[in-house]
Parts: C-alpha cells; structure tokens; sequence
C-alpha cells in the first residue's frame, strides 16, 4: 500500500504493521481507491470505542472488532449495526440464528444492499437478506455502513437504499488459537474455534480455519419436545470459514483466498397477527391475537402424531375437526432449512508506479426452503369437466394429484397431508476488478467493470412427514414424490438467470483542504425468465404438470383464456380477456446510469464538511415478475419499471484520538416505488410503480474516551417520509360512497388509499441510543440502550379494521408502539492469574427489563388487512469463557 502524504520524523520508527490501514469500502478496487493517510506520528482512523467515522464523502459509519467483541457471542452482525444512527433492526431471537427485519432510513431490507468481502448477498431473485446467514461475528474485522448510497463499483441490483458491507480478518502472521463457549437461557449452547497457522512459507503464506456450532431452544412457541426427533422447536447452526493470504511484494499487494459454508435447521416461530380485539388466543393461526402480557407471549403447541393407515377407507387429513389431521401443519411446526457458502478471492497487483490492479471474482451456493404443508390426493383429477372426463395427474389448483397410494394403505382413495415448501437454489457466479492510475500526488483515477449472474432454480418438489409431523427430509428436492407415472409433482417450477454487468470510474481529486470525488456507473440489468407452469392467477398461482404433457395440453385446452379485467363501460358489464398464458420464457432487460458525486472540506486537520449525490436504483425481482406472467408479455401489467433514488447528504464531522462525531442532514426522492396493489384497468392486485416519496431526516452520533478506562458513545435519527400521492386500491361499494369514504364518488368508481402526504409504514420515526463502557482492574463493564420510536402499521396512517359481528372494528391502533431495550456485558480478565491477556470471561444479558414489544414486519398499503408480525425477541443471559493463545 502506498502512504501519499508526508510522514511525521518518527515515522520512519514506526512498524510497518501499525501503519496498516482499516477497509472502509466493500470491494478491494473501492478500498485501494480510498485507503489513503496521513500519518503524523498518531492516526484517528482507529476511531473511538470501536466506532470510526471515515474521512470520506459520504455519511458513512463503522464498528470494529472491538465494539463487535462485546455483543453477544454468534451475534448476527445485523442485530450489532442496530447501535448505528438511522439503521433499526428488530431480532427474531437473542442469538441471531432466527432472522430478523432491518431498515436503513426507512428503506426495507430487501433494499438495502449487503455485501461480505465486497460480493453481494441479497437474494438475487426477491434481494431479502437473511440475517442468520452472515459470518460468525469473532471473523468479522469490520463493518461499515453507508447511510445512503452505495460504492460506484458494487454489483447489485437491490441498491434503493443504504448499504451493509462487512469484511473478514487477515489471517494473523503469529500462531495463534481461539476457542469460545457459550451457554445461556432457551438451552442456547455455541462453541466456536480458530486456528491461525501463522507464516508457513518464506514468502509470507499464512492462514486461518474455524468452525462454530450453535443450538437452542425456539423462544416462543414451546413445541412439545417429541421422542421422534430432536430437533422439533430447536435452532441448529453450523459454520465453516477459512482464508489463506499470500502477500506480494512491498507494495500492499497481495491475493487472499476465503471459503464460507453456514447451515441452518430451524422451526419458524413468534409471528402472529396484530390485533388485540376480543376472544384472546395468542398463536400463529390468522384468527390468533398478538400477546399483550409475557404469560401470552410464551404460547404452547402441542406434541402431535400424523394419521395411520387406514385400508379400504377414505380419509381426508385437511377435513375440519376430528376427521382431518392437522399435525406438522402450524406455522411454528414449520422448518426453514438452508446451506449456504461461497468463494471468495481478493487480489492486489501494483503492475507500475501509480497503476494497481484489483480482481475479486467469487462463487456462491444456496440451497434453501420454506413453507408449510400441503394436503395431497391419491386420486386423479378432472382438468376438463365441461368438455367429458380429462383425469390428469399434476399440481393443479394447490393441489398434487399422484394417482397412487401414499400411506401405504393400499388404496388410492385418501388425502394425505404432505410436506411442500417453496425450494430455491442459486449458483452465482461474480467479479470485480479496478485498474486505478495515480497521475500525482493529487489526483487519482479508476476504472472498472463487475459482473453478477445467478442461476436461479425455484422449484416446489413435496416429501413425506415423520409420525410426529417433521419432515422425514427437510429439502424434498432431494427426493421429491412422483406420481404413478413417475412424474415428480410440484407446485412451481422456473428458471432464471440474473445477470448484471456494471461499467465506470471514478475520480478523486485533492485541492488543498478541498478533495472532489466524482464517479458513476452505466449498469445493465438482464432478467431471463423462464417459467415451466401455466398462471392462472394475476398473483402468480400457477398449475404445473412436469412432463406430463397431456395432463398440460388437456388444462389448456379447458382454459383457453383468462379474466385480465373488467369493462364498466358497457351495459351489462363485461369482462376483459387475454389468452392464458402457458409455459413461457421471457426476457426483461433495464440499463441505468447512477452517478455518485461528493467533497470534503476540511478547515482543519479535526473537521471536516462533507456533502455527497448519489443515484440508486433497484430493478424488479424475478419473483413479482413471475406473478406478472398472468397479462400478456407486451402488456403494461407485465412490465414494471425500475425504481429509483435520488439521494443528498450533507454534512459535518470531528475526528481526535479521543473523539469520533459526525452529524448528517439528507433527503432522499424516492421515484416508482414498486408495492403490489390495485391496478385500475385490471382491477387486480399487481406488482406496479406507485409514484414518489420523499424522505428526510437527520443522524448524528458521537463516541468520546476521556481516559483510556472509559468511554462513552451516543447515537441519534430522525426521520420523516412523505408519500406524495393518493393510492388506488379498488372500487367503491354504496356505503363507501354514503360515507364519503376513499375519495368516492359512485359506486364502483375508483377507491383510494388515502396516503397523500402521510409516512411509509415498517419503519420508526426516530431512534436514540448509546453505549457506555469502563474498565476497573480486570473487569469491564459495558450497557448500552436503544430507544426505537413507533411504526405505522399502514401507509394510510390509520388503525387497522376488520368486520366482526357485522361491525368494522379495530383490532391494532394505527402505530406499533416504541420500545426500550437495554443490554449489559461484562467481561473477566484472567491476566492477573497468569494465563494471559486472551482468556477472559464474559457475559451478555440481552433485553435486561425482558420487554414485550412487536418486532420486525413488513409495511403494507391495506387498513383492513391484519399483517403478521414478529414478537420481539425476549431477555436471555448468555455466559462464555474465551480461551485464546
């Protein structure tokens, strides 16, 4: 690495390993681009209590090993960042291994974009992140977040919003162990191990390996512990990591190696309705009320035993009462299994003075499923009954059709209940690679070019059930059940390939206490898709028939077309039909420019005023794209736009070795906000632009250590979103009209969402909080406290209302409420009996007031729809001993 800029006389004493500095981008071109110092004998960079505020254009915020070292042990760095100004992350369980929402100044996460050593991990067919899939938190040597824009280089698709970027550990150049185990409350037990192998080679070789294991109970839900399998209401994690670095040179280059594999085998759990009204049952069914005491919260689901087989008798397991069977069908019976990983490369090759090349390709795997139950037929079934008797096997209307006996009875008279969750497996393939020119000692320039393509398979096999209702296998796919003809049956079948290729450069240019940085990107989004079912819904239900052809043609013939609207012009009224849209393929392609333009100035060597543009954009997922597979290809309804951000930030930041500040104005216009919704001309619910919202606000944090025992970090957000446009969202009926409600005027005319002006909903409307830390001799103390402020549960802005007993009631206020959560950590040093400063105890109370709140949900336009929602997670001690040498 090259330092540009004057050294202080001592410099020259100083190790080179202390002049090393900290990763503040995603990819190694963005590091290299800005990894830059002065160095006068001392460095802010390091920051304060492990919180940095980089000397860059953009608001941007990082925590480092040393704050990460104090969370709790598995932690989900997506619950650490939740310390951070504008980022508001509520935990599904205290360990980090259940999932979790997250918003970035009131974006989504499935429009944040997250990256791990600079390749992006969100899904590439709907871009969720899944919070209990990221890297065990003892290898994450930082993570950095970017308030509101993204690096120019970064390869992703689902940038509306801010960015999460995070990197692993360089493997040490000493030989060294850590071990850490962990036990806590819900039978939480984790153990973690790492061996670095120091230098093995004279040419600087070194690497790290670890492993992790995690277990515990599910917090909510208290599934009967069952003596078939173990893992009935349990979480289960494992995780492999290793790297292997090989320095280049004396110039900062080098190639690193890293492999990544985690799995997961967990129980769905804690999501209930919210609503309140009367008739209180707290659980998982649409029925179910959100618990408003802690006896509530801890709801039970009984020990089950799926039906035996019964020869000659026709059984139907989804009958109502005592003739059906409902075993492994509760949403908290559910499993979410996954195995994931990926490989990663990073390189660095300096080819001239002033010219370095960077390269980053990688690979990523997944293999994941979620879902519940489905009640299969042993039969056969009618596909064409108008026209004579068509008796087809295949998925059709919900529903496989085998032909052939399941439980073994003998017979093929029954309905038996099956496992059928929705499998997804990717193979993705990635690049990055940066030339970057060093014309002087003031101005720099880089260009560079990235590519991401996900193969995409999304497939819908089903499997059988053990007698206690858990699957016998959790991936079907393995295995999936065929039909009498040996045609495995599924509910959808589809193929994509999401391919972006991403072109620009960037320039930075220092002019005394000024330094411009201008760049932008061309990127150009191609979705291809294909889909292998026939839709028949405009939500994207699908029948699917495998390779049995005639059982498709069959269907087809009986459907030759499709309700795609209605025409209220004509007396009487008549529908709008389209032809049915078969197996298809069809190809979307969307090419933006996003620029990214920001300037420091700094009027002295502490303070600096930053202000930063930037454009974002997010293109349709394939998923709502396949849902639009309903209207033919050229129609409007099939063919979303992108969505767009137009992001400003401005503002100001104060750098000492004993204070890290930084406060931030910024505004954000948010152009074609894509939501499902009602469609005027279709008079359905479809995937389509919505119009704009402007979002505003402020974040502000400081980190201050008056003495080197002691240290003090505060954090503050406001945030104000403004939807600039009432919202249709169907037809107006007489009383709505009588009551002037929607905006109506006469019957059937077009009802609206009343949202012009009001606030986006899913995220809250401030947040504040901080950490305090001390050390007395041998013992470190640490609290910290968060104060998440309310959420509207619509974007209308009002309660929530459903009909009963024939009267529109309300079952939820129009806000979810704030909460406060307070965390405490304490740590053992064991240097004092001589077994060194790396072992150490530590303990970690999570929620310590054990506080009842609603946790993550997604936003949603209805106010008569009752949205599930995650029951925030509840307090748990968490004891580690921490061995290292």
């Amino acid at each position: 690495m090259k330092f540009r800029h004057t050294l202080a006389a001592s410099a020259a004493l100083i190790p080179v390993a202390l002049l090393s500095t900290p990763a503040f981008a995603q990819s190694t071109g963005s590091q290299d681009f800005e990894n830059e110092i002065v160095v006068t004998g001392t460095s802010n960079r390091n920051g304060v209590a492990g919180v940095i505020a980089p000397d860059t254009t953009k608001a941007k915020v990082v925590l480092t090993q040393e704050f990460i070292s104090r969370q709790a042990p598995g932690q989900t760095v997506n619950d650490i960042i939740n310390q951070l100004p504008g980022v508001s992350f509520q935990n599904n369980d205290p360990f980090g291994s259940a999932g979790g929402k997250m918003t970035i100044r009131g974006f989504d996460n499935t429009r944040i974009s997250q990256t791990f050593d600079g390749i992006p991990l969100n899904d590439s067919g709907n871009y969720a992140l899944y919070s209990n899939q990221q890297l065990d938190p003892e290898l994450i040597e930082q993570v950095n977040v970017n308030l509101g824009s993204t690096d120019v280089d970064s390869p992703t698709a689902a940038a509306s919003g801010s960015t999460v970027n995070y990197r692993t550990r360089t493997p040490s150049e000493d030989f060294g162990v850590k071990l850490v185990g962990s036990a806590g409350d819900f039978n939480f037990f984790r153990v973690f191990g790492m061996i670095d192998t120091g230098v093995l080679t004279p040419w600087g070789t070194r690497m790290f390996i670890s492993g992790s294991s995690a277990t515990n109970d599910t917090v909510f839900s208290n599934v009967d512990q069952p003596t078939f399998k173990a893992h009935r209401g349990r979480i289960n994690k494992k995780q492999f990591n290793a790297k292997l670095y090989q320095p280049i040179g004396d110039d900062g280059d080098f190639i690193a190696v890293s492999g990544h594999y985690n799995e997961n085998r967990n129980n769905f759990f804690g999501s209930v309705p919210l609503r309140n009204d009367a008739n209180r049952v707290v659980g998982s069914a649409s029925s179910n009320r959100f618990p408003l005491t802690r006896a509530e919260r801890d709801y039970g689901i009984a020990r089950c035993q799926i039906r035996g087989a019964s020869p000659g008798v026709a059984t139907d397991d989804g009958a109502s009462g005592a003739a059906g069977n409902t075993c492994g069908s509760t949403f908290d019976e559910r499993m979410n299994p996954s195995n994931t990983g990926n490989i990663r490369v990073n390189s660095r090759f300096t080819l001239a003075p002033g010219l370095v090349l960077t390269v980053d390709p990688s690979f990523q795997y997944v293999k994941a499923n979620g879902g519940g139950t489905v009640v299969g037929s042993e039969g056969l079934r009618d596909v064409d009954p108008t026209a004579g008797v068509s008796l087809q096997t295949g998925y059709i209307a919900g529903v496989p059709y085998f032909g052939r006996d399941l439980n073994g009875d003998g017979d093929i008279l029954d309905k038996v209940r099956l496992l059928a969750p929705s499998q997804t497996g990717t193979h993705r393939y990635g690049v990055i690679t940066g030339l970057r020119y060093e014309l002087d000692d003031t101005n720099t320039f880089r260009v560079f070019y990235s590519l991401d393509r996900a193969r995409h398979r999304q497939t819908g096999e089903v499997g059988f059930l053990d007698l206690d209702g858990q699957p016998i296998d959790p991936f079907p796919v393995n295995n999936g059940l065929a039909d009498v003809n040996g045609n495995i049956l599924q509910k959808r079948d589809r193929k994509s390939i999401a391919t972006l290729n991403l072109f620009g450069g960037e320039y930075r240019g220092e002019f005394g206490q000024l330094t411009v940085q201008v760049g932008g990107s061309y990127k150009m989004f191609k979705r291809d898709l294909n889909n292998y079912c026939a839709t028949s819904s405009a939500t994207g239900f699908v029948e699917c028939f495998g390779t049995n052809d005639a059982g498709l043609a069959a269907w087809l013939a009986a459907n030759p077309t499709v309700i795609i609207g209605v025409d209220r012009s004509t007396t009487p009224v008549t529908n709008i039909t389209a032809p049915v849209q078969g197996p298809q393929q069809r190809i979307r392609k969307y090419n933006k420019f996003t620029p990214n333009v920001g300037l420091t100035f700094k009027p002295t060597d502490d303070l600096a005023i930053f202000a930063n543009y930037s454009k974002g954009v997010q293109v349709p997922g394939t998923d709502n794209l396949y849902n639009a597979f309903y209207f033919p290809a050229d129609s409007d309804q099939a063919n979303p736009k992108p969505e767009t951000t137009d992001n400003f930030d401005v503002g100001v930041r104060y750098t000492t070795s004993k204070i890290q500040g930084q406060l931030g104005l910024w505004y954000t216009i948010f152009n074609d906000r894509l939501a499902s919704s009602f469609d005027p001309e279709t008079e359905r619910n479809v995937y389509r632009n919505l119009g704009r919202v402007d979002k505003y606000g402020i974040d502000a944090s400081i980190s201050y250590r008056p003495i080197p025992e002691a240290s003090i970090y505060l954090f503050g957000s406001y945030l104000k979103s403004k939807i600039k446009d009432n919202v249709l969202n169907g037809l107006c009926t007489a009383q709505n009209v009588t009551d002037g409600a929607f905006l109506c005027t006469a019957v059937n005319g077009q009802a609206y969402a009343l949202t012009k002006g009001k606030r986006e909903s899913g995220s809250p409307t401030f947040t504040v909080g901080g950490r305090v830390q001390g050390q007395l001799g041998p013992i470190e103390l640490g609290a910290q406290i968060k104060r998440t402020g309310p959420r509207y549960v619509n974007d209308q802005n009002t309660p929530i209302y459903q009909t009963i007993g024939g009267q529109s009631t309300v079952v939820w206020g129009a806000k979810a409420p704030a909460y406060t959560l307070v965390d405490l950590d304490a740590r053992v040093n064991m240097d004092w009996a001589g077994l060194g400063d790396k072992v150490y105890f530590q303990f970690n109370i999570s929620n310590l007031f054990d506080k009842l709140y609603v946790g993550g949900f997604d936003g949603q336009l209805a106010n008569n729809t009752v949205p599930n929602v995650n029951i925030g997670a509840p307090r748990s001690f968490i004891g580690s001993i921490v061995v290292g040498f």
